[in-house]
């Protein structure tokens, strides 16, 4: 077992909670007990002054108590509904730039158990033009963030830099250069493209013109997806390692909130709640 984030948080939750109901059920009986009889040494003295004043929690207790409610509500928040990302590299370009913060919905593609990842809840499954976070189906305790392009089924194919699905090429627009830098100068090559993968979705791209085409065709097996970083030229997606398992799925990317890169100028304020499409 991999002692990760969520290991160490159910480890922690199971040991604080555990901790109090010891407490509750065996160990706080006793002290009671135990005052109970000192009590009858002191003369006239009201029976829970005495034990106020001489019952004293341990510490470990003091701080399971303490700490166990926190644990327990950041766990199921954080395993069932929401998780936070950094963006670590720039495949995403230019929906999402290194340093981004983004939020992961947990729930949209089903409930599962933390550390597990059994699935207990089958809400829905991912849609083409999806920007998802998965488990990296070569190291599955690395997390990577790609769209979906294709699901179950379907026949993709990437030829001379143009995506084509069940046969049929995915139209995209010239926007210009691709210019997003903080001293706004055009990166050498590399073009902005909007791209319809369907009625409802209609994402940025960018294509290096510098780079060498990678030319490929795949069919999507069933219960699996294949998934490609919006930065083409720049991205380990579906087409050098193949498609991803659904149980690998860990949640939607749906919003930035917060930017921060060092390297690139600080904080990219105009970035900080917008949503990911």
């Amino acid at each position: 077992m991999n002692l990760d984030f969520p290991t160490i948080m159910v480890i922690a939750t199971l040991v604080t909670g555990l901790i109090w109901l010891l407490d509750e059920k065996l160990w706080r009986p006793k002290r009671i007990e135990k005052m109970e009889a000192l009590k009858l040494s002191y003369a006239g003295a009201d029976k829970e002054e005495v034990i106020s004043k001489t019952e004293k929690e341990p510490v470990i207790v003091e701080y399971a108590k303490s700490f166990f409610p926190v644990i327990l509500v950041v766990l199921i928040l954080r395993s069932f509904l929401f998780e936070p990302f950094r963006i670590p590299s720039g495949s995403m370009i230019p929906t999402l730039k290194v340093g981004d913060f983004i939020l992961v919905n947990k729930f949209n593609y089903g409930i599962r158990l933390p550390v597990i990842d059994t699935k207990i809840l089958d809400i829905g499954e991912p849609s083409r033009g999806d920007v998802v976070v998965f488990r990296f189906p070569r190291e599955p305790s690395v997390d990577y963030i790609k769209r979906v392009v294709g699901l179950p089924g379907d026949r993709i194919a990437y030829r001379e830099k143009a995506l084509y699905v069940n046969g049929k090429r995915i139209p995209r627009k010239l926007i210009g250069p691709y210019t997003q830098t903080k001293d706004g100068m055009p990166i050498p090559g590399a073009s902005q493209y909007s791209e319809q993968l369907s009625e409802s979705v209609t994402h940025d791209v960018l294509i290096d013109g510098t780079r060498p085409a990678y030319n490929g065709e795949w069919i999507v097996p069933e219960g699996h997806y294949f998934v490609m970083g919006d930065n083409r030229d720049n991205s380990n997606d579906s087409r050098f390692w193949g498609t991803v398992p659904e149980e690998n799925l860990v949640g939607q990317a749906f919003m930035i909130w917060m930017n921060w890169n060092y390297d690139d100028g600080g904080v990219e304020w105009d970035r900080i709640g917008s949503t990911i499409k």
